[in-house]
């Protein structure tokens, strides 16, 4: 009989409590990034940015905290699959982990964008055409790319949860509930984005509140 190898990372960094964390670190550094964003280019013409370096200001800050996000979330997603384990659902968690990583991927090409487009404004030679193409990718990735894949994720997600009763029955419920919003109403209402995070939030909590159950032996 075979000794079993040995994990390459502790039990700690793959427990539910590990996910949890995760989660609610991506949480509230997401919400702290849009919410500054939206504060500092809601309504605003490209020569009142110019202008304000105060606004400058949030917008760098928003942008720096999204790689630390991103970071969160994809240990999000690892430490969720993990605890699967055994009674994963191949067609489920498929669509789960290529939802969340196209989400990633997109929120990232979006702060790329929009960090070129400030550093453009801080610069001399300020162009009105390629703010507005710039500004106008960078939404279109966000807010009609970026949230359908979050919508994807908070779907499937739900599903798992709702079969393996990882977490009380509601929060797989408001899930569904949060993919709709995001399908329907994200493109248009900007604000409406900060229901991705702040359900992500909620199924952190929940995680870390629920106890685990036991995984099933494999056998040797």
């Amino acid at each position: 009989m075979t000794s079993p190898e040995p994990a390459l990372t502790a039990r700690r960094w793959r427990s539910r409590r590990s996910a949890a964390v995760a989660g609610i670190v991506f949480a509230v550094l997401l919400i702290a990034a849009l919410v500054l964003m939206r504060l500092a280019v809601a309504g605003e013409t490209v020569g009142q940015i110019e202008l304000d370096p105060g606004r400058r200001a949030l917008v760098r800050l928003a942008l720096n905290l999204v790689p630390f996000a991103g970071i969160a979330f994809l240990w999000f997603i690892g430490v969720v699959r993990d605890q699967l384990g055994e009674v994963e659902d191949r067609l489920f968690s498929t669509v789960f982990l290529g939802s969340g990583l196209l989400f990633l991927a997109m929120l990232f090409q979006g702060a790329v964008t929009a960090t070129s487009l400030v550093a453009m404004v801080s610069g001399p030679d300020l162009d009105g055409g390629v703010w507005t193409f710039g500004r106008g990718t960078t939404e279109a990735l966000i807010s009609v790319y970026a949230m359908r894949m979050a919508a994807v994720f908070t779907l499937s997600v739900s599903t798992v949860a709702l079969r393996t009763a990882a977490v009380p029955r509601w929060v797989p419920f408001s899930g569904y509930a949060v993919a709709l919003v995001l399908l329907l109403v994200a493109g248009q209402n900007k604000w409406a984005q900060l229901v991705f995070p702040a359900w992500v939030l909620v199924l952190s909590v929940a995680i870390l509140l629920t106890p685990g159950r036991a995984r099933p032996a494999v056998a040797g």
